[in-house]
């Protein structure tokens, strides 16, 4: 008795101290659920109560094939050398060079100097995570684009700063209206977070409208991120394009591009960022203070991705035949839906009910109802408006299981009479 009271006492002690970035005290006692968390349960209450239906993920933001064996081999051979035992801090040169040029050979973009314009993160996740850590002060803005990844803004907030989102619609392209923005958002502004390849929306952005970012960011002194993260992963006639390629981008910005997407290396936790030379130190002293460096093994893996981009080719082939199938699949039962130009992401406005009198009052409400009812797993995204975001990474072993995929994607939503 008197050591569950004892217990009890120290929980309540504990649940005092969270700091107000993630709840306070009310930290683990709210009743709304993290997106994802709210469809991974969905998922498994689905599969128990339907235990001979199969489920269709596609949800899942990652790539469904293995690092190529080359690349296995690599970290496997490497990881066995003592040299590669160490921490490696702000990474190993080896890669840093790779890095540079890849990005000539990929993206056209010359004079990056590997000694203070690149630096690797664990991932692009890590590194969005640590920069505002080196901008944001208390009353500080960054700029987001919504629906998107938001991890720069839910740091940004908790270091005291203001988000501001700018709505990504099908009227613009899916690309931010900056005009949009009042005089003082754009004083108090100091980052402004750009994604394309875009997720969700699949939508790319256009030469025209990075030098429209670049001289946005001078004229109001904002410092530009872009997360190039499927900025390879292109079809359609579209040509990987960086950011950094427009004149005068170096001057106000830096980008980040990741390994996990474009060479299937996910886990593997490997992304570089490149750019302004002071935006790169001001990182790369903020990450001295958080990590220590990749895996030297992990990041020599990566050299010999960055000297093969035929991966991403041969990776980006297969995304495009899946979204030709799929597109044409949706298409035939109703959905308004184009094929993308790049990633593998799927951007779908959701139907208003069905003829049976099922009214979605979201893309939420939706996406759960799939799941459920037809167990096919969806991400659902209602910052503007009501889509779900569909992607093509999944588990297929080939292309007569694609294709039997999306036939049984097709039969299972052709069952319901969707009113658009």
């Amino acid at each position: 008795m008197y050591k569950r009271k004892g217990l009890s006492m120290m929980e309540n002690f504990i649940q005092q101290l969270f700091a107000e970035r993630i709840g306070g005290n009310n930290f683990g006692n709210d009743a709304v659920l993290y997106k994802f968390e709210k469809i991974k349960r969905a998922k498994r209450e689905a599969c128990k109560n339907n235990p001979n239906v199969r489920l269709i993920d596609l949800g899942v933001g990652e790539p469904d094939w293995m690092a190529e064996d080359d690349v296995v081999e690599i970290l496997y051979n490497q990881a066995k050398l003592r040299e590669n035992r160490g921490y490696t801090d702000n990474g190993i040169q080896e890669f840093k060079d790779a890095a540079v040029q890849y990005m000539e050979n990929v993206y056209q973009v010359h004079g990056l100097n590997s000694a203070n314009e690149v630096n690797h993160g664990i991932g692009s996740k890590s590194i969005l995570a640590l920069l505002p850590l080196a901008f944001i002060n208390p009353g500080d803005i960054t700029i987001m684009t919504v629906p998107g990844y938001p991890v720069m803004g839910t740091m940004t907030k908790g270091l005291g700063g203001e988000v501001v989102n700018l709505p990504l619609l099908a009227e613009n392209n899916y690309l931010p209206d900056l005009d949009s923005l009042t005089l003082e958002q754009r004083h108090r502004a100091k980052l402004l977070y750009i994604n394309y390849p875009n997720n969700p929306t699949g939508a790319t952005a256009t030469k025209e409208f990075f030098e429209k970012v670049v001289q946005f960011a001078k004229a109001n002194k904002i410092i530009v991120v872009s997360d190039a993260a499927y900025a390879a992963l292109t079809f359609e006639g579209e040509r990987p394009l960086s950011f950094l390629s427009v004149e005068g981008a170096k001057d106000v910005g830096i980008e980040i591009h990741s390994l996990s997407k474009a060479f299937n290396m996910t886990g593997w936790r490997l992304a570089f960022v490149c750019g302004n030379p002071l935006v790169i130190k001001g990182f790369a002293t903020i990450k001295d203070d958080n990590d220590s460096g990749q895996f030297a093994a992990i990041q020599k893996a990566g050299v010999y991705c960055l000297q093969h981009p035929e991966i991403t080719e041969k990776t980006a082939l297969k995304y495009s035949r899946r979204h030709t199938l799929l597109v044409n699949a949706l298409k035939r039962i109703g959905f308004s839906v184009s094929k993308p130009k790049a990633s593998f992401y799927l951007y779908v406005a959701i139907p208003q009910r069905t003829k049976d009198g099922r009214c979605f009052v979201s893309a939420a409400d939706f996406s759960d109802f799939l799941i459920r009812e037809k167990l096919i797993s969806t991400v659902p995204w209602d910052d503007a408006g009501a889509y779900i975001r569909l992607s093509v990474t999944f588990e297929a072993k080939n292309e007569e299981e694609e294709k039997k995929i999306i036939s049984e994607i097709t039969e299972r939503l052709g069952e319901v009479n969707f009113v658009f």
